[in-house]
């Protein structure tokens, strides 16, 4: 069957992601990506979860929830701390890639820094982060080394720094693109191949709330690149720009955000409350159509009620 470069409403349409000579396959509703965070000062959860047993349990957690891939971070994207030294970088990430891929999971690295990216991947991790748009190149070359594949993002913000610039207001959308598209052959050309690539239209990085919500609107678009799409969504700024409401309190808003990453087509989604977000999922296919609930199902006395 001919898939078709554009996504229908809700549909994502089939990709393959090269991974470490692994084949990952995404397509029809979105497949969720949870967040471990191995440092003390994320935007969102303030390092709630300090141990490596601490960080292994959330990874179980969101795996048992619903999460097919786990993505561990060791530097916070906040643009009002400072960067993360490599090696202690190394030391955070390291221990928590290990023990994580050791559960069978896909784990994915957030990290900008070759070196990172290659310890990372020599203890598991399957799939290279990078939010700052090959700030780096050398980041490429550790995934044509290693055949990790390599989630490409756009941004025009340098790594740890704020970037609101009104100038492209109207254009962001078509900024997404070319920067994209730009990204992909300076890949190539260092030995990626292009199964190896998943796109990320970078919601919030060197964007204003409003040009975020002009990326996305135009994320259907991005299909035309014929690579995998994530929606790293949750929690963000636009979210809480529309609602006023702070980081933990942005599950409605990232839910509605999901909804759309549904309906035009995205293969993946970065969520931080995977359980509710594989929630919505379900209940969303079968009101659709797209997933059936039995004809003799029924409800638990345990669940009906709460006392």
């Amino acid at each position: 069957m001919t898939v078709p470069d554009r996504a229908a409403p809700g549909i994502a349409p089939q990709r393959e992601l090269a991974a470490c000579g692994a084949r990952l396959r995404f397509g029809g509703a979105p497949a969720l990506m949870g967040i471990v965070n191995a440092t003390p000062d994320s935007f969102s959860d303030q390092g709630l979860e300090r141990t490596l047993e601490a960080r292994v349990q959330r990874a179980r957690d969101l795996v048992a929830a619903g999460a097919s891939v786990i993505d561990i971070g060791g530097e916070s994207g906040s643009t009002d701390t400072a960067a993360v030294g490599v090696e202690e970088e190394i030391e955070r990430v390291v221990p928590v890639i290990a023990a994580v891929s050791a559960l069978g999971v896909t784990v994915s690295v957030d990290t900008y820094k070759p070196a990172v990216a290659a310890a990372a991947v020599t203890a598991g991790a399957r799939i290279v982060n990078d939010v700052s748009a090959l700030a780096d190149p050398e980041l490429a070359d550790v995934c044509a080394q290693t055949g990790a594949a390599l989630i490409l993002m756009h941004t025009r913000a340098a790594p740890k720094h704020k970037l609101l610039d009104r100038g492209y207001d109207g254009r962001m959308a078509a900024d997404v693109r070319a920067l994209l598209g730009s990204l992909i052959e300076t890949a190539i050309a260092r030995g990626v191949q292009p199964e190896q690539l998943m796109l990320d239209p970078g919601p919030d990085f060197g964007k204003t709330p409003a040009q975020t919500v002009e990326a996305l609107r135009d994320v259907r678009a991005l299909h035309d690149f014929g690579r995998p799409l994530l929606a790293a969504i949750s929690r963000k700024d636009f979210i809480g720009a529309i609602t006023g409401r702070p980081p933990t309190e942005r599950l409605a808003g990232t839910l509605a955000a999901l909804a759309f990453a549904a309906d035009t087509g995205m293969h993946l989604v970065r969520v931080h409350d995977v359980s509710a977000a594989a929630d919505f999922l379900k209940v969303r296919a079968v009101l659709e159509g797209t997933a059936d609930l039995a004809a003799d199902a029924h409800l638990p006395d345990h669940l009906r009620r709460q006392r």
